[in-house]
């Protein structure tokens, strides 16, 4: 059997996982405390405790604080994991829906970097790779996508209460990949647009390619009404997801 060529697996229909990280801080050498991930009706939420002090600002944020050597969330005790045990349980769920696209909103620039520094550690980095068929930012995608909207930020928590008029909970990663993946339904990019986007942890520090601003993108944003008011029924009134600009970096 001949390996598929890469125009080959990227014009085949993969999997949908939506996914996001919590962590201590905001930089590249912060640790993961959360990480969440969800593809239709299934889903994986899993918790660490850091290895480093959870920085104030993010504790403020996520409502994350570590007394005793255990994890609280809002003052509520959590059920932890070690990172080698998270990290295996998020590569049996990509492996069980068969090398799915994986989703994320500003994971270029930050969730991805850190994920790619944990799989480093415990050598499973090729492993991951084999279990995906690639990467794709929403971030760069939805500013492609609604350039001519005018949107004063491309954060996931506004671009929700934009495009499905909600207002949720944010800064939980649970939260946070349910709620991308009703706003990636509402979005309905292209099979050519998620081409565009899509990255590996090997090519994610390179610079996305975007067309001009001269050339129209076609934004199908019918069914909107239908999608709001399934979001509503389903009571997940949930989170943002942080954009990242050059000089900013706002992900927790």
């Amino acid at each position: 059997m001949q390996p598929e060529t890469d125009e080959e697996e990227n014009s085949k229909q993969h999997p949908l996982v939506f996914f996001d990280l919590e962590t201590t801080g905001l930089g590249q050498d912060c640790e993961i405390i959360q990480l969440a991930a969800v593809s239709g009706g299934h889903s994986l939420n899993l918790y660490i405790i850091p290895r480093c002090r959870i920085q104030r600002g993010a504790a403020r944020v996520t409502g994350f604080k570590v007394r005793g050597q255990r994890l609280y969330l809002h003052g509520l005790l959590v059920f932890t994991n070690s990172l080698k045990e998270v990290v295996v349980s998020f590569l049996t769920f990509l492996q069980m829906l068969g090398r799915p696209l994986l989703i994320g909103h500003n994971i270029r620039s930050f969730d991805c970097p850190l994920l790619a520094r944990a799989l480093d550690e415990l050598d499973l980095r090729a492993e991951f790779q084999a279990s995906v068929s690639g990467c794709v930012d929403t971030l760069p995608l939805a500013r492609e996508l609604l350039r001519d909207r005018r949107l004063q930020s491309f954060r996931q928590e506004n671009l929700v209460r934009e495009l499905l008029g909600i207002n949720y909970k944010a800064h939980d990663a649970l939260e946070d990949v349910r709620t991308l993946q009703t706003l990636y339904g509402f979005l309905q990019p292209t099979q050519d647009v998620v081409c565009r986007h899509k990255f590996t942890l090997d090519t994610m520090e390179s610079k996305p390619a975007v067309p001009s601003s001269k050339s129209k993108i076609p934004l199908k944003l019918s069914g909107q009404r239908p999608l709001l008011e399934h979001f509503r029924q389903t009571g997940k009134e949930t989170k943002r997801h942080d954009e990242v600009d050059p000089l900013q970096h706002e992900h927790i």
